[in-house]
């Protein structure tokens, strides 16, 4: 009699143990029954029949995957290696687990092969100035692409472009190149912008002639001060007028 409830408890603990199941609140359970889909569960408590019923657990958070990096010639023959990350979630366990073998594979494989060909399609400088551009071209190709197994695409980012050194040394000097017209177009816009002053002074000097004695002495002030040494220079005769005709007058 013992012996008999012994083997009855030990039988119902392992069937307790075949039967109950526990989902966290990120997953999801899709059941299958002698092969068929009857119903995707939880989370919590999760009772099945041992032997005929089948839980497949899916994650239903975001997946963060990198993308490995992906060799590619762009549209003006450049040999690059690109690499990205992919943020996707399940929206629907079951077209995850029904649609598609593996997920998680499907996906990765379908971002590398996305961003070879679209990184392929565009010019490096397109790549390297705009990257947002490429990065929302991703996301909206693998999302529609995704959509029939239940997966959504929230974002996709190009980590890293890597150039051959033969390509980083002449985009350097393109830079440097770059750098040095835009310092010679400053410099001749600074020329012209005091030429043009300076014409502007010159007619205001002919207009008024004692413009150009008043700063001959400021020229001869800042000269006296800077040098502690006598200088000879000549004194415009104009200086001398008013003195001449008042001893004229006299």
């Amino acid at each position: 009699m013992l012996y008999t409830v012994a083997t009855i408890v030990i039988l119902i603990l392992l069937f307790l143990a075949a039967a109950i199941r526990v989902l966290n609140e990120y997953e999801r359970g899709v059941v299958f029954r002698l092969g068929r889909v009857i119903a995707t569960k939880g989370p919590g408590l999760i009772i099945l029949i041992p032997i005929i019923d089948r839980l497949v657990k899916v994650d239903m958070r975001t997946i963060t995957m990198d993308v490995p990096p992906q060799d590619v010639i762009t549209r003006d023959n450049v040999s690059i290696s690109v690499n990205a990350v992919v943020y996707f979630r399940v929206l629907n366990a079951n077209d995850a687990v029904i649609e598609v073998e593996n997920y998680l594979y499907a996906t990765s494989q379908l971002a590398q092969t996305t961003l070879r060909s679209v990184c392929g399609e565009a010019e490096l400088d397109e790549l390297l100035s705009e990257r947002e551009k490429i990065n929302e071209q991703l996301q909206q190709i693998l999302d529609r692409s995704t959509d029939a197994w239940g997966i959504k695409v929230s974002n996709v980012e190009v980590k890293h472009i890597d150039l051959p050194e033969m390509m980083k040394r002449a985009m350097a000097k393109q830079a440097e190149a770059e750098r040095e017209r835009r310092a010679k177009v400053i410099s001749a816009e600074g020329e012209y912008q005091a030429a043009k002053k300076l014409s502007e002074a010159g007619m205001v000097i002919a207009k008024e002639p004692i413009a150009l004695q008043l700063r001959y002495l400021q020229t001869l002030t800042a000269v006296a001060a800077e040098n502690n040494s006598t200088t000879l220079f000549p004194i415009p005769i104009d200086l001398f007028q008013p003195f001449l005709k008042g001893s004229e007058g006299k």
